[in-house]
């Protein structure tokens, strides 16, 4: 859909437009319904991928702003004189506002100099088509992130957040089409003396959303299949195969769990839905959602209908934003947020399996001055080769990430580190040796490492990284290019990992 130009303030909407939007907002039945896991997971990336600490998809109403999806408040509402982002919508354009604190319209506001404490904010309008009846797109909310300290907004992070702000608008738009499929399916019975009209109305809809409708009769188990659902299977229509037959087409993990919930629903009248892998007839790898419920007649159930829709495209934009907001753009290893991650799952499990981890923080000598002397492509391309260094096969059992800059940091599970760490460090050290030419000579690129051991007196992770920090800052003390772990005295240099003996335990 075409969004429409933002302008320069924000100022009301005239009343036609107020009413046209509010309408279309209704027509969509989205105000007060349950969460939806896809809403969920965008909320969830935009909170990881620009490190706030509140994102949310927010519906505004005629009165309040109403949180579709949410992530890290529990508010599920907020007057709409208070919503930041009744000005988003207002101003049908990108909101940011660094400091509230320091703006007039925000500097009063509840939200503000009460919780969350708003310091930071940034809204993207989300946008619906009102069709023949309320023609152009109209903005119903926005999708936001929230901190409490103030900061400003990269162009990166706004692409990332206008992307998933179009996603959200996509997830609306195939909602409504889900919502229609349903109902179209639950009354085609009911309405003989429209059945041809419904008929190509409900195959029109099907193409349009990849969406197919299904019905299995309780009592012959006899399935019924709508044309998609055969091009979805990508088999030529003719006879349907058995419910047993049909179930093979998933793997077996996803086949189990669509039974199971099939059977639930058939024995608890609980609706389903299930997401999972698909094969098709020609051994392609979709993947699909399967949704169903009772259809009663006289009190009695007498057989489950629902819609089979292929997410193949919309499944891979979810993971590819994933994947986007756990990489480091530069060196395409692992970022600081999802180190955080999966640091804190990793310690967990240690603790649970009663192993050990041990932790390598890197940092790169003489950084800054090829940055200087060289130019900051030249830099760009030394943190490519450091974190490919990181991806060494004798590494490969551990998991590496950038922490910002010219720092990296290394997890080494027990297996891994727990044979001879000092050697793993020396030959790191070793690899992490790199001269960079320049004009005025050669620039002894190196990294410094501090590591330390997960044991029962650390607490979390951010101690097992102040531990790796201290070892670092020793190792730098004494000689670059070297090497100290934590609670442990010598020092580690490159080559066979062999540490000088005559120094103090790092603590």
């Amino acid at each position: 859909m075409t969004r429409r130009a933002a302008h320069s303030s924000a100022c009301p909407l005239d009343t036609h437009d107020e009413a046209s939007r509010l309408a279309v907002l209704q027509s969509l039945e989205l105000l007060d319904t349950p969460p939806e896991r896809e809403f969920d997971a965008i909320v969830q990336c935009a909170k990881s991928a620009l490190d706030c600490q509140i994102a949310l998809v927010s519906i505004v109403d005629d009165h309040r702003q109403w949180f579709k999806a949410k992530c890290g408040l529990d508010a599920a509402q907020t007057p709409r004189e208070q919503a930041f982002c009744a000005h988003a919508v207002a101003a049908e354009a990108l909101l940011v506002v660094p400091d509230a604190t320091a703006d007039p319209r925000f500097a009063a506001n509840p939200l503000v100099t009460g919780a969350p404490h708003i310091r930071f904010y940034a809204g993207v309008p989300i946008y619906a088509d009102g069709g023949e009846m309320h023609p152009g797109a109209h903005p119903l909310g926005t999708l936001c992130v929230i901190d409490d300290k103030p900061r400003n907004l990269s162009a990166v992070d706004e692409k990332i957040l206008r992307d998933l702000a179009s996603l959200v608008e996509s997830l609306i738009v195939a909602r409504k089409t889900a919502a229609n499929a349903i109902r179209l399916s639950e009354e085609r019975r009911a309405m003989l003396q429209q059945l041809d009209l419904n008929h190509r109305q409900f195959k029109q809809a099907e193409r349009m959303a990849n969406i197919g409708s299904w019905r299995l009769d309780l009592l012959e188990e006899n399935l019924e299949w709508s044309d998609q659902v055969y091009a979805i299977h990508e088999l030529a229509r003719s006879a349907i195969p058995p419910l047993v037959k049909a179930l093979e087409y998933y793997p077996p993990q996803a086949r189990a769990a669509v039974s199971a919930a099939l059977t639930r629903t058939i024995q608890t009248g609980e609706s389903m839905d299930e997401e999972s892998d698909f094969i098709t007839a020609r051994g392609a790898l979709r993947r699909v959602r399967t949704m169903g419920e009772l259809e009663m007649r006289d009190g009695q159930a007498v057989a489950v209908i629902g819609v089979f829709q292929d997410i193949t495209s919309r499944h891979a934009l979810e993971q590819a934003l994933r994947e986007t907001a756990h990489v480091d753009d530069l060196t395409k290893i692992a970022n600081r947020a999802h180190f955080n991650q999966v640091a804190d799952q990793e310690i967990s499990a240690a603790r649970q399996r009663d192993e050990s981890l041990a932790l390598i923080l890197i940092d790169l000598d003489h950084f800054k001055t090829v940055n200087d002397r060289c130019g900051h492509m030249a830099g760009d391309d030394l943190l490519r080769l450091m974190a490919a260094k990181l991806r060494a096969p004798y590494l490969a059992e551990c998991f590496a990430a950038r922490l910002g800059g010219d720092e990296f940091v290394l997890l080494i599970p027990a297996r891994k580190a727990g044979g001879n760490l000092t050697r793993l460090i020396g030959r790191l050290l070793g690899d992490l040796r790199h001269p960079v030419r320049h004009d005025d000579g050669i620039i002894p690129v190196s990294g410094t490492i501090g590591a330390s051991w997960l044991d029962d007196t650390v607490r979390d992770r951010s101690e097992l990284l102040h531990r790796a920090d201290v070892a670092l800052y020793e190792a730098k003390r004494i000689s670059r290019g070297t090497a100290t772990i934590f609670g442990q005295a010598g020092l580690i240099t490159p080559g066979d990992g062999k540490s000088t003996p005559a120094l103090r335990a790092v603590h």
